[in-house]
């Protein structure tokens, strides 16, 4: 291995470290608590070393954000091939409707179970483009795996990235309305049962 080589590892493990490391502190403490300072300390560098890698808290929570958007379409694409694999025995109508409600259920899942990486990538300024040229690629990859599955069910008039856009603002609102308290838990299954039967087209 080259000096060179030697050198590019060793920056993108140190990067990884402050990724991890602000994910951490803001899923135990809150987004408020990420500073350059608190990272710096606790990965053992200096601050300077950490601007060297990223220009401040900004860019590490678009970081986390993009780290987080690969992360939520590999759940929702683990989570509908699962359901289509054990619905394989299921009448056409059944498996595009337990797919949905799989995606759902992942979503909301994945919202519930990382809070603050869920807030990186929907809540806070993470400097990243939406819906735009030069969207970063994982969050393409994010709204695609809902397209996969969503386009499927949107109806023969509607446009499916339209419909994906509507159904997943729905799950959005359901997973922000639900962490801040304001949706009793208990009909969570409920809501995403009514969310599928009256949206999609299955």
């Amino acid at each position: 291995m080259s000096v060179q080589e030697r050198k590019e590892r060793e920056r993108a493990s140190r990067e990884r470290l402050i990724v991890a490391t602000a994910r951490e502190l803001a899923e135990q403490q809150g987004w408020d608590a990420v500073t350059t300072r608190r990272l710096a300390e606790r990965i053992e560098y200096s601050q300077p070393v950490l601007y060297s890698h990223f220009r401040g808290k900004r860019e590490i929570i678009g970081a986390v954000a993009l780290e987080g958007a690969a992360e939520m379409a590999g759940a929702l694409r683990a989570a509908t091939s699962t359901t289509a694999t054990a619905t394989a025995t299921a009448t056409a109508t059944d498996e595009p409707r337990a797919r949905v409600v799989a995606l759902a259920r992942a979503y909301l899942d994945f919202a519930a179970d990382n809070p603050a990486v869920y807030d990186a990538m929907f809540q806070l300024d993470g400097g990243l483009a939406f819906a735009q040229e030069d969207t970063p690629e994982p969050l393409k990859d994010a709204f695609a795996a809902l397209l996969e599955t969503l386009g499927e069910v949107a109806g023969d008039d509607v446009h499916p990235a339209l419909f994906t856009e509507l159904f997943w603002a729905s799950l959005h609102g359901l997973a922000t309305l639900t962490r801040a308290g304001r949706l009793p838990p208990e009909d969570s299954e409920l809501r995403v049962e009514l969310l599928v039967d009256r949206l999609a087209v299955v």
